[in-house]
């Protein structure tokens, strides 16, 4: 009997024991002050890329900046999917705390007074049925990652997740 409750104890620490770095590693993912808010990832309408008359500016990412104290400069932070396409914020952003930014698709004009950012490019970034949405600090490192399916992460069939609030 006492090599059972040995035994027992021994695995149940081993299991705790391997399970405490994927607990951590977690952890320090979301360590960040920007985090992903939402995501319309599939446009209404019908999909067109066309730069002169397609929807991508409706599908968008929106960022957000969750410290009570802390400006963020968005300068070099990335937004990557699952397959490895990648937007890199290349000049300065600033947001206060409790600020956000949408990122959209298409050509138009940034402007920190209206919370926008374009990609300058007409193609679309998210999947409608499923992908995964990474942001990473200028370090390299994880600030926050999310994936979805359709049927799955969107019970009202909109074309948006929230994953903040």
């Amino acid at each position: 009997m006492r090599k059972r409750s040995i035994l027992a104890a021994a695995v149940a620490a081993g299991t705790v024991a391997a399970l405490a770095p994927a607990v951590s590693a977690q952890a320090a993912e979301y360590s960040s002050a920007l985090k992903v808010r939402g995501v319309q990832y599939d446009a209404p309408g019908r999909d067109s890329n066309s730069c002169s008359s397609g929807n991508t500016d409706a599908e968008y990412l929106t960022v957000k900046n969750y410290s009570s104290t802390a400006t963020v400069n968005l300068k070099g932070y990335i937004i990557k999917d699952a397959t490895g396409n990648r937007f890199t914020f290349p000049t300065n952003h600033h947001l206060e705390p409790g600020d956000y930014v949408k990122l959209r698709g298409g050509h138009g004009t940034d402007s920190d007074k209206y919370n926008v950012v374009y990609r300058d490019n007409c193609n679309f970034l998210w999947n409608n049925d499923r992908d995964t949405i990474y942001l990473y600090k200028p370090s390299g490192n994880r600030a926050d990652v999310h994936s979805y399916t359709k049927g799955g992460s969107d019970p009202d069939g909109d074309g948006y997740i929230r994953y903040h609030d």
